[in-house]
């Protein structure tokens, strides 16, 4: 299994796919690790060279212990493709995932051919919540933001039909180092680009959820808005919408990168 160390984090990372295809990196969301990439993994493995590597402080994937900002998530990707000698990619990223798309888009724009932002805004939450939520994890433990997680991940519907699929995600939330939760929380809760996501000129697709409650379709709207040129699609899903709608993510997906 590939790893790689950087700015005081081993990094693990999974590659699917021809070594000679395009390539496109998928950045998790808050609480999940690559796993929750494996529908889109499995559709476009044939075609390209998917990367999927678990974020600093997520399942496989350590930190020092010291606070980091989006910056340090950002500059973890740029790390992994010279690790592969990739020059340029697509990259794909949901909730915190699409912080670092940001991130990346704004400040890395030349190693980019498109950049998907799924379910995500350019300023998630209020600070209040943010800390509230810190406190919490850092006094009880992962485990009481395990079903509370779950609820606003998908919608009702799924997680009653779709209890099987959901439990990996559900077990990889449970095992998170509560440590490396926070300061990913705090990453986020510092991440504010309202101000400078309208740089970015990479070629851009944003995806919600209509029913997403952490980063609501209106929030997902203005964030296309704010992108010249940037496409919009509204997913009927919570908030991960590549694992509740795979086929109808993956087929917006493809359809902006050909």
């Amino acid at each position: 299994m590939p790893y790689l160390d950087h700015a005081g984090a081993r990094l693990f990372y999974t590659i699917d796919g021809p070594a000679d295809a395009p390539a496109i990196v998928f950045s998790n969301s808050l609480g999940t690790d690559h796993s929750m990439w494996q529908p889109q993994a499995d559709a476009l493995a044939g075609e390209y060279r998917v990367i999927r590597y678990d974020t600093r402080g997520h399942a496989r994937s350590t930190f020092d212990g010291q606070p980091f900002g989006v910056d340090t998530l950002g500059r973890d990707v740029i790390a992994i493709l010279d690790a592969l000698k990739i020059e340029t990619a697509a990259f794909c990223g949901l909730s915190m995932g699409g912080t670092t798309g940001q991130w990346l888009g704004i400040h890395a724009p030349q190693r980019f051919s498109h950049i998907v932002l799924a379910n995500t805004a350019a300023k998630i939450g209020g600070t209040d919540g943010w800390n509230t939520r810190i406190a919490t994890v850092l006094k009880d433990g992962m485990g009481v933001m395990v079903d509370a997680s779950v609820q606003r991940w998908f919608k009702p519907d799924f997680i009653a039909s779709k209890a099987d699929a959901i439990a990996p995600l559900r077990a990889v939330l449970a095992a998170l180092d509560p440590q490396g939760y926070a300061a990913s929380c705090a990453a986020v809760r510092d991440a504010d680009f309202r101000a400078t996501v309208s740089s970015i000129r990479v070629p851009v697709l944003v995806i919600a959820g209509t029913d997403d409650p952490s980063t609501t379709a209106a929030e997902g709207r203005a964030l296309a808005d704010a992108i010249p040129g940037a496409h919009y699609v509204e997913l009927p899903a919570a908030h991960i919408s590549s694992f509740e709608q795979p086929a109808r993510f993956t087929q917006a997906l493809r359809g902006f990168l050909r």
